[in-house]
């Protein structure tokens, strides 16, 4: 029911302009000179206001922002241009701004399920609470909330995802306790199964001689919780195993730590002018940098997504610089021992059934090795977007179509929706009936 109450936006993308539009009279490096840094972590060229100005992230990883005409440093830009977004996202223009706080940690109503951080909290003084979540390095949106929104998520993950008991006890004590009570829950399926078999003929010989006698109908609970529970059984068998599957990965992933890929630039380095690369300036939307093997390259992506590489030193393109930066990374994250079968890498434009809209980041480089194991990397933030290797690919099988019910996907989202509503409603009258017959029992 949630995505009922989903709250919709104006715009979900930004279109950052091209070089061209923004004509920078200075390059990176005379701007890092004239500000005397000699070591940084990125850089980017983004355009808003009229104004074309660098970022320039840190060593601390702050995001400086500097004119690109003049190099002076522009104070606050980074919430400056983190409140422009926002206002573009949701095209208004006139709603005061109450609150704005970089958010480097997932709560409860920016969660885990967004990836992006950190990020720019906006907070719109509009009767609809809305908030606007930024990531202003790569110019986009990690979601936004309303009101509604809001009390959704937390009536979500207190009564679904029983996030409480992660207060109580930390995650694996949270996701223990479910992957029991769903076991109660299958357990309790399998023996009303059983006991409905095994006793069918007994329940039906009794409703006959009842009829028979003209007797009233004192034990209607029992029955209608019997014939119910017969029909949504598939139901609550679908539901219940994929969520012990999903637990259980959980569960079985949930020691591994995240490594993050980090680099530091010296601006010496950069003897090529980022403003003289042999790549007209009309199709390039983003600028930045990065450093592998030992080697640093300009990070040049145009409006077709296809990214360049090309030497900070001498301007001379990398072939294949962003499935070479993209194999690189994906040994990077591998933990324990580096693969050495050669992989397949190719560009993901559009989510899939494999890599969905759950992961946020577009475009990326799918690393597929041959054992089956596929590493999405989004090479523009040296990011691991996700990983589906073995019983993860599996799991996420299983959840999206015994879970969510995917599979009617070919009905549209509403009929998905119903349908899963009805699933849900189903089980719950079956086990408010199976209540109702244990009380009388009592009584």
């Amino acid at each position: 029911m949630s995505n009922w109450f989903r709250p919709t936006i104006a715009q979900e993308s930004f279109k950052p302009l091209p070089q061209s539009q923004i004509k920078p009279a200075l390059s990176i490096r005379q701007v890092l000179d004239k500000n005397n840094i000699r070591q940084f972590r990125n850089f980017g060229l983004i355009a808003f206001e009229g104004q074309g100005y660098y970022q320039v992230m840190t060593p601390d990883s702050a995001v400086n922002y500097y004119a690109a005409n003049t190099g002076e440093l522009f104070k606050n830009g980074d919430q400056t241009y983190a409140k422009f977004l926002a206002r573009y996202f949701t095209q208004d223009s006139t709603s005061s701004i109450k609150g704005i706080t970089l958010q480097k940690n997932f709560d409860a109503h920016y969660q885990p399920i967004n990836h992006l951080l950190p990020v720019w909290k906006i907070s719109f003084d509009r009767p609809d609470g809305m908030d606007v979540y930024i990531e202003t390095t790569q110019s986009r949106m990690g979601t936004f909330n309303n009101n509604t929104r809001k009390a959704m998520l937390v009536f979500f993950e207190q009564l679904h995802t029983w996030q409480f008991l992660a207060a109580i006890g930390g995650e694996q004590f949270r996701v223990v306790v479910l992957l029991i009570v769903v076991g109660l829950m299958f357990f309790s399926l399998l023996s009303g199964l059983v006991i409905y078999g095994l006793f069918w003929k007994k329940f039906k010989t009794a409703t006959e001689n009842r009829k028979q006698a003209g007797r009233a109908d004192k034990r209607f609970t029992h029955r209608f919780h019997r014939q119910l529970g017969l029909i949504v059984s598939f139901v609550m068998f679908t539901f219940t195993v994929s969520g012990a599957f999903h637990l259980y990965v959980k569960l079985h992933n949930g020691g591994s730590e995240e490594k993050v890929y980090s680099q530091l630039i010296s601006t010496n380095e950069l003897t090529a002018s980022n403003l003289q690369l042999p790549l007209a300036d009309s199709v390039i939307l983003r600028s930045g940098i990065v450093k592998f093997d030992g080697k640093s390259y300009y990070q040049l992506t145009s409006g077709k997504k296809e990214v360049q590489y090309f030497d900070v030193q001498n301007g001379q393109e990398l072939n294949g610089g962003d499935e070479l930066y993209a194999a690189f990374l994906s040994n990077f994250y591998h933990s324990g021992a580096k693969p050495t079968a050669k992989p397949a890498i190719t560009q993901i434009r559009q989510f899939d059934h494999e890599y969905g809209f759950i992961n946020k980041r577009l475009p990326v480089q799918k690393v597929a090795y041959p054992n089956g194991d596929n590493w999405y990397i989004e090479t523009s933030t040296s990011a691991l977007a996700t990983k589906v290797a073995g019983i993860d690919r599996a799991e996420g099988l299983s959840f999206i179509f015994l879970h969510k019910y995917f599979g009617m996907s070919w009905a549209g989202k509403n009929v998905r929706d119903v349908v899963s509503m009805l699933a849900a409603l189903g089980v719950l009258v079956v086990s408010l009936f199976g209540f109702a017959a244990f009380l009388k029992n009592k009584l």
